[in-house]
Formats: C-alpha cells, sequence, structure tokens
C-alpha cells in the first residue's frame, strides 16, 4: 500500500506542473505557471523525480502528449473518473508482464514521453479504486491537486489552512451581509 501511495504521489506531483492558483497571499499575488513548456523542462521534471527519459530523444510531440495526458488526468479528477481517465490513458497502452519476483502487473508499453511510471501508477489506482482520492481543490481560483487522506475521503481544499479558511470565510460573509 504504501508503494501505491507514493505512485499516487508521483501523479500528483505531475499533474501540479500546471499551477492554476490564481489568489493572493499576505500580499502576494500567485502568478499561473506551466512546467512543461519545452523539450528541455519536460527532461528536467523527468529527472528530478528520478525516471530517465526513453531510450530516444524526447521531442516536442512528446512534450504535447505529457500536456494532453495532464489535462485528460486533471479532467478526470473532477467528473467521470473512470471513462475519463481511461480516455487519457488511450494513448499509453499497457499490458501484464511478470516483475522480477515472478508476480504479475500492468506495465506501460514504451515508455511515452518518459512517462510510464505515470500511466502505470493511474492505472493501478484506478483498478484498486485509489483513483478517488486524488482530487483537484475546490476552490475555482486554485485547482491544486492533491492526495486526499481524510478517513472517509470527502476533502474538498488542498488545504484547509489556506483554500477551506478562504471558503469558510467568504461564506460567513455572506451570510453576516444578508
Amino acid at each position: 500500500m504504501e508503494g501505491a501511495v507514493q505512485d499516487l504521489v508521483l501523479v500528483e506531483q505531475f499533474l501540479n506542473t500546471l499551477d492554476e492558483r490564481r489568489f493572493g497571499r499576505h500580499g502576494r499575488d500567485h502568478p499561473p505557471t506551466d512546467e512543461l513548456v519545452s523539450v528541455p523542462a519536460l527532461a528536467r521534471w523527468l529527472e528530478a523525480r528520478g525516471r530517465a527519459a526513453p531510450a530516444r530523444e524526447l521531442g516536442s510531440d512528446d512534450v504535447s502528449a505529457a500536456r494532453a495526458l495532464r489535462a485528460a488526468l486533471r479532467a478526470a479528477c473532477t467528473g467521470d473518473r473512470g471513462s475519463r481517465a481511461a480516455e487519457a490513458l488511450a494513448g499509453f497502452p499497457l499490458r501484464l508482464t511478470a516483475d522480477p519476483s515472478g508476480d504479475l502487473r500492468l506495465a506501460a508499453v514504451g515508455d511515452a514521453a518518459g512517462l510510464g511510471a505515470v500511466v502505470e501508477a493511474v492505472a493501478v489506482s484506478v483498478a484498486t479504486g485509489r483513483w478517488a482520492r486524488l482530487k483537484l481543490c475546490a476552490s475555482p481560483d486554485c485547482r491544486w491537486a492533491f492526495l486526499d487522506t481524510s478517513r472517509n475521503g470527502g476533502g474538498r481544499w488542498c488545504s484547509m489552512e489556506v483554500c477551506g479558511n478562504r471558503h469558510k470565510t467568504r461564506s460567513y460573509r455572506q451570510r453576516r451581509a444578508s
């Protein structure tokens, strides 16, 4: 189970290469950013997580594939999780393979854009039901991906101290104004 959580952390990090947060905090604005804007940027992201780039040279098609996968997975975190996740994985085929211990596991066919580990983690988490724990923050000016570790899986905000508190404060002020 611990390995599966670590794998979902990798997926969470991949989803957060697109930072859509647009709110100010402590008097400073937070500008949205995208880490996957070029071939060197994708290579740096993979390397920083101990993921080797594919045997062949990365190209602009790999950046496009990574961004498309990320967009589809982010969409899957907000709606019809099963079919959208399957749609996102369609370009990243999987197969059953034997690991060194002889057990069967899902493995990405090839390593499109160097994201085989991300694809495998998504597929395994969907199959085991853990995918529902990966969410996007409910705050429309945040949308940060987070792993919901609450007991009942009902977490809505990436941070109760930031996004949850802002939501509750807004609701309180609206009730007081009425």
